[in-house]
């Protein structure tokens, strides 16, 4: 009877710790999504930053084809800078809730799809990463990488570009105007062209 006592105890301790290094992990695997979430932190407040001011950016360049179009000359300036005051209190207000409660949703919804999705060693090495002094810089640098490519993109690119926008709003008021009923409102016109002499 001792020795199947003896025997069996080793086994039941070793069971149980299984079992404790089970919840052990479950633990860990938590502690190393919430870790990933504190890095990314950062990106996670951009998201939101991006998501509040996509409309508002849309809404500007709506309002300048209205301006451009329908506003006379003299009044542009002013409504102009009203509008962008508008926008500025908009994204001033937006921001921050937004950037506020994506941070506190990361932790039901993106850290359970880590842990569902990565293992303990993968959380390791995307922690691993994320910490890396090279990323860091990396991603310092991201702002700076798209600033100077959007500017090349933009001086190389702008007469092209403006020229096909001008050809698209052209085409888009003309099926708008041959649309419409008779004798109801037409789309703006686009700008006149001087005339050829």
């Amino acid at each position: 009877m001792n020795f199947i006592l003896k025997a069996t105890l080793p086994l039941a301790l070793t069971l149980g710790l299984l079992g404790g290094a089970t919840s052990a992990l479950a633990q860990s695997k938590k502690e190393l999504a919430a870790k990933v979430l504190q890095l990314q932190q950062a990106a996670i407040e951009n998201m939101a930053r991006e998501l509040a001011e996509r409309p508002a950016m849309a809404l500007l360049q709506q309002a300048d084809g209205v301006l451009n179009t329908r506003i006379p000359p003299e009044k542009r300036a002013a409504v102009g800078k009203e509008i962008q005051g508008d926008v500025k209190k908009y994204v001033d207000d937006a921001v921050p809730m937004l950037r506020d409660r994506a941070v506190k949703l990361g932790p039901s919804t993106i850290a359970p799809l880590l842990e569902e999705k990565l293992n303990e060693a993968e959380l390791k090495e995307v922690i691993a990463m994320l910490e890396s002094p090279a990323i860091r810089k990396y991603q310092a640098l991201a702002g700076e990488m798209e600033k100077v490519l959007a500017e090349k993109l933009v001086a190389e690119t702008r007469t092209t570009m403006e020229g096909k926008i001008s050809a698209l709003e052209q085409n888009v008021v003309k099926r708008l105007n041959a649309a419409a009923p008779a004798g109801g409102a037409s789309a703006p016109a686009p700008a006149a062209k001087p005339a050829k002499k």
